[in-house]
């Protein structure tokens, strides 16, 4: 199951559920303002990063600049009792299933959560087109 981690204010966040909505893909969203985040859930997101912390830190959040933190030499357990007590420090909207992790929304990258034979089809369809539409400009340039 996929979930996304969202604030009610986030546009991101809104283009991020319109999409998965649109391509009938069921997920669970978690408002990071009146949901709790335990720390299963913030582990299964670090676990997922590439680049720790810096990934899911939002350093323009209010929380940030109020907690003023070191997050690079902060320990493991005091980070998720830190994110825990303020959720809103966490990038959003943050996508994640068993496998994959998406900070933000982008067109493109969003797509890893289709199932493969969707993604599969999907490129055909855009190939196809763009091959027809290559054949009807040389056949109205000719």
């Amino acid at each position: 199951m996929i979930k996304i981690y969202t604030v009610a204010s986030c546009s991101s966040c809104k283009k991020a559920k319109e999409w998965l909505e649109k391509q009938d893909l069921a997920y669970q969203e978690i408002n990071l303002v009146t949901s709790r985040i335990c720390k299963e859930e913030i582990l299964e997101i670090l676990a997922l990063t590439e680049e720790g912390t810096g990934d899911i830190i939002s350093r323009r959040s209010q929380a940030y600049q109020r907690l003023n933190i070191d997050f690079e030499t902060i320990k493991l357990n005091d980070l998720i009792q830190i994110i825990e007590e303020n959720p809103t420090l966490l990038r959003r909207p943050l996508i994640v299933d068993l496998k994959r992790l998406q900070v933000g929304y982008n067109d493109d990258e969003i797509r890893k959560f289709l199932p493969r034979k969707k993604r599969e089809i999907q490129i055909k369809v855009a190939t196809e087109a763009s091959y027809n539409l290559d054949i009807e400009e040389q056949f109205h340039e000719g």
